[in-house]
């Protein structure tokens, strides 16, 4: 039996950005745009419970954020996870990849202290929001476990190793790693099973764990905006003014035209 923690992560939806859910400062207003399950995270709870259905053991979502995060934990129940805990507290608030990281693997470390030894670490190779990939590899660091980053497909577990297959893009490669170990997962993984029926009306209502940062144990000092030495040097919006559009025809003359009215509009 193995046992999988996933870190999941509730953001906007950046499909739908547009200039009402701009600031003026350049950033998003969140408020104004709907909350989703971050997508490359539903691959990484897959992946967890495809080892759970092949070998047996449990698996746990973890997520940092505010209490309306709790809609993604309730998802991961429904999809088949075991336990669903939230990490939410004001003084985390602000925190960057540094901090989330640390966050979250205090959590990590909690779980693992109270008895359920995890042999697994989920985690989606990036959040829409930030598209940093940060996050998770940061996370393996701070608990000083190996970690498979573009990870696809496991192979096989045996003998307390992990075959793990990760997609490099042009083609693929096959690592054995010692376990615990945290993997990244990519959307190109299997398609992540629909929610059951039976399992949400057991779960729609049920009481979820919330824990602060004093129940993990961690240094303020790492948290929120003291932990965060991320700063932003300069936000550029980009107006498009021009109205309409140009045809261009696939021909070699016109390509050279194009190029020229790109350079002569400094966009190239």
């Amino acid at each position: 039996m193995y046992h999988s923690i996933v870190l999941v992560k509730q953001v906007p939806d950046t499909a739908n950005v547009s200039g009402e859910a701009m600031k003026e400062d350049g950033t998003i207003n969140r408020a104004a745009l709907p909350a989703i399950f971050n997508p490359e995270d539903l691959y990484a709870l897959e992946a967890a419970l495809d080892v759970k259905q092949r070998y047996g053991g449990t698996v746990t979502a973890v997520s940092m954020g505010p209490p309306k995060a709790t809609e993604v934990l309730r998802d991961c129940l429904y999809r088949g996870a075991d336990r669903a805990v939230l990490i939410t507290d004001r003084r985390a608030a602000a925190s960057d990849t540094l901090a989330t990281s640390y966050i979250l693997s205090q959590a990590v470390k909690t779980i693992d202290a109270a008895g359920q030894h995890i042999d697994f670490v989920f985690a989606g190779r990036q959040a829409i929001d930030g598209d940093t990939a940060q996050t998770g590899p940061q996370c393996a660091e701070k608990l000083g476990i190996p970690q498979i980053t573009y990870a696809d497909k496991i192979l096989e577990v045996a003998d307390g190793t992990a075959a793990v297959r990760r997609n490099l893009g042009n083609g693929w490669e096959t690592v054995k790693v010692k376990l615990p170990a945290l993997l990244t997962v990519v959307e190109t993984a299997v398609k992540p099973r629909p929610r059951a029926a039976k399992r949400l009306m057991k779960y729609k209502n049920a009481a979820l764990e919330h824990w602060g940062l004093d129940e993990i144990g961690a240094d303020l000092q790492r948290c929120g905006t003291a932990g965060s030495p991320t700063k932003v040097f300069k936000i550029q919006s980009v107006v498009l003014k021009k109205s309409g559009y140009t045809d261009i025809p696939p021909t070699k003359e016109g390509i050279s035209s194009l190029v020229r009215e790109l350079v002569a509009d400094k966009t190239i």
